[in-house]
């Protein structure tokens, strides 16, 4: 759920919004992203667009244009836990075990419940030969009903 912050006050841009998911649900990718653009040239500070834009441009391989649209996702909205989980698969994905550990790390302090953000903390602690972390990570991820935190469990934490 996005905080009020992150919604459109303004109609039009929420009504561009909502043609997106419709598109984005029927796989058309490109032309949700024109109504994402469309919307947050209507209101720009319409940070659900720019967020749901970015997961959109990830998934056409547009890192670049994913990695802007989620920081400026977290300008408009720093307090925004999907936010900083989202950008810590992008980190992931490009090997920055770093800047995953540390999105994930700020995730959880704003959803201590965020179990992709334990799993991915703890695969990249487990990447960053920091097995300890990795193991409580994913044990925390179980809780909170991660299944992928099982798995990664079994095979990293013997």
């Amino acid at each position: 759920m996005s905080s009020a912050a992150g919604w459109s006050q303004n109609p039009i841009a929420y009504d561009l919004f909502d043609k997106a998911l419709k598109k984005a649900e029927g796989g058309n990718t490109k032309g949700a992203i024109d109504d994402y653009s469309k919307a947050i040239r209507i209101d720009p500070l319409f940070a659900s667009a720019y967020l749901n834009r970015a997961l959109l441009k990830q998934k056409l391989g547009d890192i670049k244009g994913a990695l802007n649209d989620v920081n400026t996702t977290i300008k408009i909205e720093p307090k925004r836990s999907d936010a900083y989980t989202t950008r810590a698969d992008m980190n992931y994905k490009a090997k920055d075990y770093k800047s995953t550990i540390e999105d994930c790390t700020m995730s959880i302090s704003l959803n201590e419940k965020d179990y992709i953000a334990y799993n991915l903390r703890g695969l990249s602690n487990f990447h960053a030969q920091n097995k300890k972390n990795a193991c409580a990570d994913f044990t925390k991820a179980i809780q909170f009903g991660s299944q992928s935190a099982v798995k990664n469990k079994k095979m990293f934490c013997k």
